[in-house]
């Protein structure tokens, strides 16, 4: 199991990246876009979101740091766009730790399947600290 820092951006992510990895002598292993992940019947996904990255990933000595942009639509305010990335191959223990955060936080995205993931999930805890749990089962 992991922690990672997830930095959110309001779409000049692939800058910030590019930014990051000349600074810290690394190169992104991928850049996914929204334009790139799969949709459903009425889940079209905006124009002005498919440029946007979805996810990227540096390696900064010896952890991983994620990046982000938000969605066009909720700009994120900078000191708020910062999450907590929990990555783990045990999905009841992640699962148990998603729930007790939730009791008295807000669930931002219900722990689900998704396209890259056995579960994936966004809670903020009481104190107003974003986790982004992902069951890390090959596909990332």
């Amino acid at each position: 199991m992991t922690v990672n820092v997830y930095m959110i951006f309001n779409g000049n992510c692939e800058e910030a990246v590019a930014y990051y990895g000349t600074v810290f002598g690394t190169e992104p292993a991928e850049l996914s876009r929204f334009g790139d992940m799969p949709s459903g019947p009425g889940q079209e996904m905006p124009e002005e979101m498919k440029s946007r990255i979805m996810h990227a990933s540096l390696h900064i000595h010896g952890s991983t740091v994620m990046f982000s942009d938000g969605m066009s639509d909720a700009p994120v305010e900078t000191g708020k766009n910062i999450n907590v990335a929990v990555i783990s191959d045990d999905l009841h223990k992640m699962t148990e730790e998603f729930n007790q955060l939730a009791q008295d936080g807000k669930v931002q995205m219900a722990l689900q399947e998704t396209f890259w993931s056995l579960g994936y999930g966004i809670v903020e805890d009481k104190y107003g600290i974003v986790w982004m749990f992902s069951h890390d089962d090959g596909r990332q």
